[in-house]
């Protein structure tokens, strides 16, 4: 199975996870070429190899009609930090755009709906795939904005994530993801960073409303790092693309990407992307079981389901369950589908405790 593994122990931006993508693709210069021939308005693409920690990476950089917002919103406004010690720092170019971010300058921006983004990605020359997964991003985006502020997702206008330099982020990772067409997506889980950010709207804890709200369901966590490590067009990528979270399964690399961020934090700063074939060892599957009192229907449907979650083999025996009569469900699983595995038989079983152990397949 051809897996992508995204490493995101220092966050998560949208130029971060581009970056490891290009990179990956091992074709730079046509990934730039072909996002300059898109027509986005006002963006030249450009990828850099840099250093950060003795290590050699790709740090992504868009251009909006000449000016590349390095350390700036959708407004132009010099965006803060605030921890116990103050850095000033980001992770992608202008990532404060994602917040509108507050300083002393103001400049021209526009304002986009959900219905203007759309438009444009839809009329963009890629692929109906990229049309559609870029499109979907946008909503998680917008839904995010929306829940934060109070609104529906129509109604939100887009000062921080409907920029041309966002569009970029968002359509160059769709257009690398369609190249590099891995059968599944992992990721670990996101660091997230501690501290505060002042905003437009006033102080926010780290992470921001809008990313808290995207990483539901999301394996998360912070640290000593001051700043906002994951931003929401970050969190929003790895979301919809990465299909289950933990540790980097067993795997044969055939090549690593890094995606370099805008900052130093004194520790790599990356996103760091593995390409390559997984591979199912001794040991990584897990036996499940419950105890179960429902419908025979119920039973048949629950086994259904946990096939289609990849389990090898669902058995159901009879027994008494609390003096009454029940149903003991087993089933073996690769150890990457446990989770969602166990989730199912809760749901399909109405089983108040799913327990496991590991197993080794011969």
């Amino acid at each position: 199975m051809k897996t992508l593994y995204l490493e995101c122990n220092m966050g998560a931006a949208g130029d971060m996870v581009t970056g490891a993508l290009c990179e990956l693709s091992g074709d730079a210069a046509g990934f730039v070429r072909q996002m300059n021939g898109l027509g986005i308005p006002g963006v030249r693409v450009s990828c850099e190899r840099v250093e950060k920690c003795g290590v050699m990476g790709t740090h992504l950089h868009v251009a909006v009609h000449g000016a590349e917002e390095e350390s700036r919103d959708a407004h132009g406004r010099q965006q803060e930090y605030l921890g116990e010690e103050a850095h000033g720092q980001e992770h992608e170019q202008g990532h404060a755009r994602e917040h509108g971010h507050e300083g002393e300058r103001g400049h021209h921006h526009s304002h986009n709906t959900l219905a203007g983004i759309l438009g444009l990605i839809g009329g963009l020359p890629v692929s109906e795939k990229v049309r559609r997964d870029a499109a979907a991003v946008y909503r998680l985006l917008a839904e995010a904005e929306g829940h934060a502020h109070g609104v529906t997702m129509d109604e939100i206008h887009f000062h921080e994530l409907g920029t041309m330099d966002a569009v970029a982020d968002i359509v160059g990772a769709c257009l690398l993801m369609e190249k590099l067409a891995p059968d599944r997506v992992a990721a670990s889980p996101i660091h997230v960073g501690c501290g505060h950010v002042r905003c437009a709207h006033g102080v926010l804890p780290v992470p921001a409303p809008a990313t808290a709200h995207l990483l539901r369901g999301v394996p998360i966590y912070g640290g000593e790092v001051q700043g906002e490590l994951c931003t929401p067009t970050g969190a929003a990528l790895v979301k919809y693309f990465a299909q289950s979270y933990g540790p980097m399964p067993v795997m044969a690399p055939e090549g690593v990407g890094y995606g370099m961020g805008a900052k130093d934090f004194g520790r790599l700063s990356c996103v760091r992307a593995f390409l390559g074939e997984e591979t199912q060892a001794a040991g990584d599957a897990v036996q499940l079981w419950c105890t179960a009192r429902c419908t025979g229907e119920e039973l048949a449907f629950a086994a259904d389901e946990l096939a289609a979650l990849g389990a090898a083999e669902v058995t159901v025996q009879a027994a008494v369950a609390n003096g009454r009569p029940g149903h003991v469900v087993r089933c073996v699983c690769p150890a990457r589908d446990a989770d969602a595995a166990a989730a199912a038989l809760r749901a399909h079983t109405g089983a108040r405790a799913v327990y496991r152990n590991e197993i080794k397949m011969c």
